[in-house]
């Protein structure tokens, strides 16, 4: 007699329907940033959010957004997380927060399809008008990724070596509280221009929540916002064949740097 095919286990079978959706549903946007987490669904007008920091791991962290948005209807989660990423999945720890983010299933602790990607890819998306647009996140870090006609890539630039550190040392939180804001932005200045240089895009965007402490933007820039990150979240989501400029689900996977 035959043995009877082995029935996949059940956290499989979630991670196996990440990408569908049906029409109608609600999207819970997380986005997670070193100072807090910051969180929108469909059909909500203002944002909630609670702090994070260097001791926050993710399952204290999904209890306190149940906590949080518990009045509130979602069916999917896209996730923004300030790390390198793919397939859905944590790539490495956060350089800003606690540990055990590595492994961690989403879909299981959510209850239903999550989508996760990196935190400036996910800024990116939202920002994006098309062509050749790359995106550099002012924030705890030095966020970057490019999207080039609707394919999006997750980068790690702020790691590239800068003077005596990386440009993170120098454009992020810590370099900002380091210098002062007019060294601070000199030294945005500087790595904008070499990044721009470097890689050509045809659009240039700075987000992350330190653009608003600029005088003025760097040449060829223009201001995004960290509202575009929810934007990027609810993209996710949506059907690609509705929006062939953008990243579908399929094509919306962070890649780690690198290759």
């Amino acid at each position: 007699m035959a043995a009877k095919p082995k029935t996949a286990p059940r956290a499989a079978k979630r991670r196996s329907k990440q990408s569908e959706r049906k029409t109608g549903e609600n999207v819970l946007v997380v986005d997670i940033g070193g100072t807090s987490v910051k969180l929108l669904a469909t059909g909500q007008t203002e944002r909630r959010s609670f702090p994070s920091g260097p001791n926050m791991k993710p399952e204290p962290m999904v209890a306190q957004i149940k906590t949080t948005v518990a009045d509130w209807r979602y069916d999917v989660v896209s996730i923004g997380y300030p790390a390198p990423a793919a397939s859905g999945r944590p790539l490495a720890e956060p350089r800003h927060l606690g540990t055990g983010w590595v492994g961690f299933d989403f879909a299981a602790a959510f209850g239903c399809p999550v989508k996760l990607v990196n935190d400036a890819a996910m800024q990116a998306l939202g920002s994006y008008q098309g062509g050749k647009m790359l995106f550099l996140g002012l924030g705890t870090g030095l966020g970057s990724a490019m999207i080039v006609d609707g394919v999006i890539e997750p980068m790690e630039l702020g790691h590239l070596p800068y003077k005596k550190g990386t440009y993170e040392d120098y454009v992020g939180r810590g370099g900002l509280e380091r210098y002062g804001r007019k060294r601070w932005q000199r030294h945005v200045e500087k790595v904008v221009a070499r990044l721009i240089a470097a890689l050509e895009p045809g659009d240039t965007v700075l987000g992350g929540g330190n653009v608003k402490k600029l005088d003025k933007l760097p040449r060829g820039c223009r201001a995004g916002s960290n509202a575009n990150a929810f934007v990027g979240g609810f993209r996710l989501w949506e059907d690609p064949a509705a929006h062939p400029h953008l990243v579908g689900p399929r094509r919306a996977t962070a890649k780690p740097a690198g290759g």
